[in-house]
Formats: C-alpha cells, sequence, structure tokens
C-alpha cells in the first residue's frame, strides 16, 4: 500500500513523511499531475475528505486504486478574541476582505501573519488564547476515514523565530515559554495538532495495510 499525499505544500509533506515513517509516501506531484481542487466545505473534515476524494478519484481514473490510497491534511488557527479567525481559512487569511468575500489570489505566509497582528492590534491586544485544529483524512477503495488532532496556546502579535511555516512564529502551544517558530523540529513533531492526528490515523492505516496486503 502506497500512500499519495493530497497537497503541494512541501513544508507539510515533509512534516506528514518525518511521523509516518512506516510506510511509502509521496508527493501528489510525483504520481499524477497536479490540479486545482475547490475547498469550499464549511469545516476541516469537510475539506480534507474534498481534497482526499478528489485525488483517489484521479487515482481510480489511472488505475491506481489497488495499489494507492489517499491522505489529505486540512488544518489552521483559530483565535479566540477574532471569534474564531481566520479557521479554514487559515492558508488564504489575507486574500479575504472584511465582509467575508475572496478579494484575491495571492495570500502568502507572511501576508496571513501581517494581517493576524492587524487584527489583534485593532484590538489593543498583545495576545488571544488560540488553537490549532488539523483534521486528517483518508481515502481508498474500502471508504473514506477521517480523524482530528489539536494543539492550544496563545497567539501573539509580533513574530518569533523563523523555523516552521504558516503561523508558527505567532503561536506559543501550552506548557511553553517559545513559539513553534521558535521550537526544534523533534519538539514540533510531538506536540503538533497535525501528529496528533496522524498518530489516530495511523491505527486507520495499519488495518487498510493488512486489507491491502491481503488482495
Amino acid at each position: 500500500m502506497k500512500i499519495v499525499l493530497a497537497t503541494s505544500n512541501l513544508d507539510k509533506v515533509k512534516e506528514i513523511k518525518e511521523f509516518l515513517k512506516g510506510y511509502e509516501i509521496y508527493a501528489l506531484s510525483e504520481v499524477v499531475k497536479p490540479f486545482e481542487i475547490v475547498e469550499d466545505g464549511s469545516s476541516f473534515q469537510e475539506n480534507a475528505l474534498i481534497k482526499s476524494k478528489a485525488v483517489f478519484a484521479k487515482l481510480k481514473e489511472l488505475g491506481f486504486e489497488g495499489e494507492f490510497i489517499s491522505l489529505s491534511d486540512d488544518s489552521g488557527i483559530s483565535v479566540d478574541a477574532l471569534g474564531g479567525e481566520p479557521g479554514i481559512y487559515s492558508a488564504r487569511y489575507s486574500d479575504i476582505d472584511e465582509s467575508g468575500q475572496m478579494a484575491a489570489k495571492n495570500a502568502t505566509d507572511a501576508s496571513n501573519r501581517a494581517k493576524l497582528i492587524s487584527k489583534l492590534n485593532a484590538l489593543n491586544l498583545q495576545s488571544s488564547l488560540a488553537h490549532y485544529t488539523a483534521c486528517i483524512a483518508i481515502s481508498s477503495k474500502f471508504g473514506d476515514f477521517t480523524t482530528h488532532g489539536f494543539m492550544y496556546g496563545e497567539a501573539i502579535n509580533e513574530e518569533r523565530g523563523t523555523n516552521g511555516f504558516g503561523y508558527d512564529a505567532l503561536f506559543i502551544p501550552n506548557g511553553f515559554n517559545k513559539t513553534l517558530g521558535e521550537l526544534d523540529n523533534e519538539t514540533k513533531l510531538k506536540i503538533s495538532h497535525r501528529s496528533k492526528g496522524l498518530e489516530l490515523a495511523n491505527f486507520v492505516l495499519k488495518s487498510l495495510k493488512r486489507h491491502y496486503k491481503s488482495d
């Protein structure tokens, strides 16, 4: 059983490969030509399933459904003081205008962080309770499965550290006085929302692997 990751985000690919070391894992571009997937769900779970199902449908078209499964991750940060923003829009936060509509398609990690900082500053806040969510979705010839992982802490209004990606430089996890951007990779891997979601997903993967072997 081989796993295709439904993402073009190389940082996510690297992190997932580090956690799921016992599997043969491929980035999407290594197996099929990347294609646009419209993530129009209203939750992390819906968007994760949209991605994993779309990639598995493509694998099926190519006749690879007996060899591959697809795995996707939909994740983001929710800041309490901002009413849960950016939530499912974390990756494209700076593209969304004040009315909640998509106004552009050029968001970057840096522009997203800048928007979050400006939102906190507008409220005269140096920090706010916040949490990360990760939904892991798996699509296979035996069906679709999802798991969730969470990491709690606080978002701050200044960037600290250069490790990681996304909002890592703005998030201090509970029990630490450093941001994820200041923590080493080994520590991050132990506590991250994605790792917790993948840990649960590993039970599904182990079960699927047995079934694929018996075919």
